[in-house]
């Protein structure tokens, strides 16, 4: 068994009730339920599957991820562990505070309304997908090839005057940069309603 302290003092036990009211968690709570590993584990998994799992599946492939195997490398034992960890402690502890929705009758877990509020923490592949910096590279590149194709006369190019070349490129720049700046405003109220939901 993990000798880590996987329970929510009490303190963080009551503002997790009390959160439950006013449909938000406090930042205390939103932490607690972060630092441990099982339960980042829990969230990357229901994120990546993006539908109602079984608490088997889901105990084997964190299982597997900690042991550093594959799913059907592994012991009876290694998956026993992470099942009654998961099954006793951890998606309980997830359902109370409404990140996770977990019919432990049935085995059953899909991703609550209060996920969100922990998934900006997470390093997750959305974010590493916001990459802006390379629309901006390849649109460099094309722009000094097309800019540097028209001033040595490459034929397609010679049509239109190598200013007005160097202007389309300069409104592509353009058009890039609006285009940044209204997907940065979305994920700044989508950030700035998540965050209104903290306490």
């Amino acid at each position: 068994m993990s000798s880590i302290d996987t329970s929510l003092p009490d303190e963080l036990t009551s503002s997790v009730s009390d959160s439950d009211e006013d449909d938000g968690l406090s930042k205390d709570v939103i932490f607690e339920l972060l630092k441990n590993r099982r339960r980042r584990e829990v969230l990357s998994y229901l994120l990546e599957a993006d539908e109602t799992v079984t608490l088997g599946e889901l105990a084997e492939q964190i299982a597997a991820w900690e042991n550093d195997t594959d799913v059907n490398a592994l012991s009876s034992d290694q998956r026993k562990r992470v099942y009654v960890a998961l099954y006793q402690t951890h998606l309980p502890k997830m359902d109370d505070a409404g990140i996770v929705e977990y019919d432990q009758d049935r085995g059953l877990i899909s991703l609550a309304d209060n996920a969100d509020l922990l998934m900006m923490y997470l390093d997750t592949d959305t974010h590493k997908q916001d990459r802006w910096d390379r629309w901006y590279a390849a649109l460099s590149v094309a722009g000094l090839l097309v800019v540097g194709g028209a001033l040595v006369g490459v034929p397609p190019l010679t049509i239109l005057p190598t200013l007005g070349v160097a202007g389309g490129v300069v409104v592509a720049f353009l058009v890039l940069s609006i285009v940044h700046v209204v997907a940065n405003r979305q994920r700044e109220r989508s950030v700035d309603g998540k965050l209104s939901r903290i306490e």
